[in-house]
């Protein structure tokens, strides 16, 4: 009966859904600049008796949204996200993911009365860059989550699975500029140390484990051919399946950097230029659980799944280190389309994909209900959790 009643109240808001959604779509924002979704999800889910804070952690866009039974139970956590990308606005499908998120929240909040505990819908900014979960996990807003769950769009069905952990490393060198023709004895070439960076980096990449990556560009590199660069950066991402070995690496990617500097006699600085994401740990009790939900509500299970390889970065994986979390895949088109292109983004808006929302949100709230309501179940989410962290 109460899965019923999270049902029918998520069908009966679904056009209030599909047109925040719809909204997000047609005015996408920037990371840390979505006013307008802020609001129209923090409206939503006011009108349906949440508490909202607009402001969390000092991010103008980010909100903590609650809705407290007044009695003791677990705490249910559901990430909203709603930043789009540069040039190609939700071409990652933030609107669904966004409106997916207060959807759970709105439906599972119908039997929360009976079931106890409570129920927080975060408005997390600027996955795509510099990624609010961030800085809302080492603020501690994730601590007392019994279950953090987001969904994300995909061409397919897929299972939480994992993430890279990436540290975002620049390296600024400082060098003296004198004219390439006349004078080339009196300078120090800036630019060759960012290339030498390069080179050496490019030798380590044969002694670096197979899931690591490190991959970068040169985002200034001299003004004219015939000066000597007193000034250049190069930027990199450095990756790796576990947060311990992405650590490691920078290191000897600093010393890349440093050996650079020595041999062209340039000064060298470095700073991270976004914030570090940690690896994704996925619950494997919390993800079946989602899984048989979806099931129930008419996916056949043969088309989940397993995830491939965790080649991305989330801001989820922070999440995940603070408490039991979940980040699978639901199919919003039949086309092969990437992430991050203008195909994926049409698809995104698509009633295919409306229909993938609310389907998506379902499984979530009941998701949500089952951690409320199964001891057993959340028994088996904490002991993996704290084993996790354990072996962490």
């Amino acid at each position: 009966m109460e899965k019923k009643l999270i049902l029918n109240q998520i069908d009966e808001l679904q056009d209030d859904f599909y047109k925040i959604s719809t909204y997000i779509g047609e005015n996408p924002e920037l990371g840390h600049e979505e006013f307008k979704a802020c609001k129209v999800l923090t409206e939503e889910l006011k009108k349906n008796g949440f508490s909202v804070e607009i402001g969390t952690c000092g991010l103008p866009t980010a909100f903590t949204a609650i809705y407290d039974s007044g009695k003791e139970g677990p705490v249910i956590g559901y990430m909203s996200e709603y930043d789009a990308l540069p040039e190609v606005g939700h071409a990652c499908g933030h609107n669904l993911i966004g409106t997916m998120g207060i959807a759970a929240g709105i439906g599972l909040s119908k039997v929360i009365h009976e079931t106890g505990g409570k129920i927080i819908v975060f408005g997390t900014p600027a996955e795509e860059t510099k990624g609010g979960k961030v800085t809302m996990a080492e603020a501690g807003m994730f601590d007392d989550l019994d279950a953090a769950i987001m969904v994300h769009p995909l061409d397919n069905y897929v299972k939480s699975g994992t993430s890279l952990a990436m540290d975002a490393i620049q390296f600024e060198f400082f060098g003296k500029s004198a004219h390439a023709a006349a004078s080339p004895h009196l300078g120090i070439n800036a630019l060759d140390a960012v290339l030498q960076t390069f080179n050496s980096i490019n030798a380590l990449r044969q002694h670096i484990k197979p899931d690591a990556r490190i991959h970068g560009i040169i985002t200034e590199g001299g003004k004219a051919a015939n000066v000597v660069p007193d000034y250049a950066v190069a930027q990199f991402y450095v990756r790796a399946g576990k947060r311990e070995y992405v650590n490691e690496l920078v290191e000897k990617v600093k010393k890349c950097a440093e050996g650079a500097a020595m041999q062209t006699g340039a000064e060298m600085k470095w700073s991270y230029y976004e914030f570090s994401y940690d690896d994704m740990v996925t619950n494997s009790p919390l993800s079946e659980a989602f899984n048989k939900e979806l099931i129930s509500l008419g996916v056949n299970e043969e088309e989940i799944l397993e995830q491939k390889d965790g080649s991305g970065s989330l801001d989820m994986g922070n999440v995940s280190q603070a408490a039991p979390s979940i980040h699978p895949y639901i199919k919003i088109c039949n086309e092969a389309y990437a992430c991050h292109t203008h195909e994926f983004r049409e698809a995104a808006m698509s009633e295919q994909a409306r229909e993938a929302m609310i389907l998506g949100a379902k499984a979530m709230a009941l998701t949500g209900f089952e951690v409320l309501t199964n001891k057993e179940l959340l028994k088996q989410i904490k002991a993996e959790f704290e084993s996790s962290k354990a072996f962490a």
